[in-house]
């Protein structure tokens, strides 16, 4: 995993508390974050056998997921020279409460965005 300070209730601004949880509100983001976490890092085509997705949806949600900060890439060169990106989750962990809703609030910059 990249070097990244782990994302926590304190240090979550609100843009990041919004990106967060709609990256977060799609089954299959929350599908890819779990296997993920239970399976390790993966590139492509192997996590979108295991999510049981086509890999070109596969790498809408990922890049969702890694625009909201919850999976970072890196792109190696396997043995045989095939380029394989592989993804990981990254360590967050944030409380959804009242308290730090109204906490990230006050640094929410981003438009209103209608989720219907």
């Amino acid at each position: 995993m990249k070097d990244r300070k782990p994302i926590t209730s304190s240090s979550l601004t609100g843009n990041q508390m919004l990106r967060m949880l709609l990256a977060l509100a799609n089954p299959h983001r929350l599908r890819i974050v779990a296997a993920l976490r239970s399976r390790g890092r993966n590139y492509i085509s192997q996590l979108a056998r295991d999510v049981g997705i086509s890999r070109p949806l596969l790498h809408l949600h990922l890049n969702k997921l890694e625009e909201a900060g919850l999976v970072t890439s890196q792109l190696e060169l396997s043995d045989d020279g095939k380029a394989l990106n592989f993804f990981e989750v990254t360590d967050f962990s944030f409380d959804l409460s009242p308290a730090t809703i109204a906490a990230a609030i006050k640094s929410l910059t981003l438009p209103s965005t209608r989720l219907d």
